[in-house]
């Protein structure tokens, strides 16, 4: 008997939804995104972002039933965003799936955001299976997780300051390249010498696998200023470069390193980040001198989508997860 999932991403500032079969089986994933709603203040501002998924989140539902040929009747049960996220765009997807849940009687599964990130590399590599170690880069989060199966998942690792992608948005705005940040700084880079500047890569205790990028971040910036002061000229590329150099490094360092530690024979990565080419090559490259597997989802995958959501809630919801109508939006909810 197949099992049917509809998915619901309201977390930043994406309106999502989604239909998966059987955890593994995209027949709809339906994307609004606000990026260019944003784009102009520089970053997402949450009142806005929770106004416009109020506005878009019917029209979404409905748009990925229709394209998976389906209808609520069809659906087993509903998954949903809880955390961690932005609390007012988090509570428009969870008070759309209780409604809908109740209305239909369907079960309604929570999912953790991080975990729904995880869970596309099952969605893009049907034969991939636990355990392995996964990457999350993205605007928000920076963990690096053992997944022990498809619901046990242990961190291994953490940002103690700044994400990743939020580093990249940072340094973007002091480039001057508008918003998003990832994939300006990506192209940009492409462009520059990566060993032009000599950014730290931030190394906490001996036995710690956490990163800290807020330390880069601001080598940048005073980099960059004080060329500016002196009226010299700031190479982009170069500055663009290295510093993406300098966060690769970091992140793949300590993802193999945590993967040697529990003895995972693959890695993947996933979030924003992970559609960075320059990740993406370092990764397989430094993965394939310790005899370990690369794995990572398409880019439409990477970002803020349902399908990963539907996914994710398709193996909670096989193991018996169910959330009561009072469930509330988590916005720091742990993994």
């Amino acid at each position: 008997m197949d099992t049917y999932i509809l998915g619901i991403e309201s977390s930043c500032d994406e309106t999502a939804a989604s239909v998966v079969k059987n955890g593994r089986e995209v027949l709809s994933n339906v994307i609004n995104t606000q990026i260019d709603i944003h784009k102009k203040y520089g970053g997402v501002v949450p009142e806005i972002a929770s106004r416009k998924h109020i506005e878009n989140i019917d029209a979404v539902i409905d748009e990925a039933l229709l394209q998976a040929g389906k209808t609520l009747d069809d659906i087993d049960a509903i998954a949903v965003t809880n955390g961690p996220g932005l609390v007012g765009a988090l509570l428009v997807g969870v008070s759309e799936a209780k409604a809908m849940a109740y209305a239909k009687g369907l079960p309604l599964v929570p999912v953790h955001h991080i975990r729904g990130h995880i869970t596309a590399n099952f969605l893009a590599h049907k034969d991939l299976e636990p355990p392995f170690v996964c990457l999350v880069a993205s605007g928000g989060h920076s963990h690096i997780v053992n997944v022990k199966s498809y619901t046990d998942f242990e961190v291994l690792g953490r940002t103690r300051d700044d994400a990743a992608g939020e580093a990249f948005d940072k340094i973007a705005r002091v480039l001057g390249l508008g918003y998003p940040g990832g994939p300006l700084v990506d192209k940009l880079a492409k462009e520059g010498n990566p060993k032009a500047i000599d950014f730290p890569r931030v190394k906490m205790d001996k036995d710690s696998l956490d990163f800290s990028f807020s330390g880069v971040k601001t080598a940048v910036i005073n980099y960059t200023h004080k060329l500016e002061q002196n009226g010299e000229e700031i190479n982009r590329a170069d500055v663009a470069a290295s510093f993406q150099d300098a966060v690769t490094d970091a992140l793949c360092e300590h993802t193999i390193e945590g993967a040697k530690r529990v003895g995972a024979k693959t890695v993947a990565i996933a979030g924003g980040v992970a559609a960075n080419s320059n990740l993406r090559e370092k990764m397989t490259k430094e993965c394939e001198k310790h005899g370990i597997s690369v794995v990572y989802p398409p880019p439409v995958l990477c970002t803020d989508n349902a399908a990963m959501i539907a996914a994710a809630g398709y193996y909670s919801y096989m193991e018996g997860v169910r959330a009561d109508l009072d469930l509330n939006a988590i916005p720091n909810l742990p993994l």
